[in-house]
């Protein structure tokens, strides 16, 4: 089946030229965008377990720290997991090196931010 006139235009806007890569190679590109994409939806089920479960655990200022972090990292890891999915797309179809990411250095400094403030408010109260 021909892709229609907008499938090809919005290909070459986001992909750009070069060759079409062995197929394993994009669809293992894929792969790993869904499992960021998992990473950021277990961030949001976090947030949101935080806010419904949490009530007695911790105090307002905390929670909402909490909160907002989680929900912060899950938009931070949905658009670098785009965003890194697409430069390694136009980087196998020219057949150049992978980007370095960013995405597991942001994440993991998120995530000790995030329960470095919970340890010192939990150190704080007691």
């Amino acid at each position: 089946m021909k892709p229609s006139a907008f499938s090809s235009a919005l290909h070459r806007l986001l992909v750009g030229q070069g060759q079409d890569p062995d197929p394993r190679f994009t669809l293992a590109n894929e792969r790993t965008f869904l499992a960021w994409i998992r990473t950021a939806l277990a961030l949001l089920a976090t947030g949101i377990a935080v806010e419904a479960f949490t009530s007695g655990l911790f105090g307002t200022g905390v929670k909402r720290f909490l909160i907002t972090g989680l929900l912060s990292l899950n938009l931070i890891v949905s658009l670098s997991a785009f965003w890194r999915w697409l430069s390694v797309e136009r980087a196998l179809r020219r057949q150049a090196s992978l980007p370095l990411s960013l995405l597991t250095p942001l994440l993991s400094l998120g995530c000790a931010v995030l329960i470095g403030g919970v340890m010192a408010a939990f150190r704080w109260q007691g």
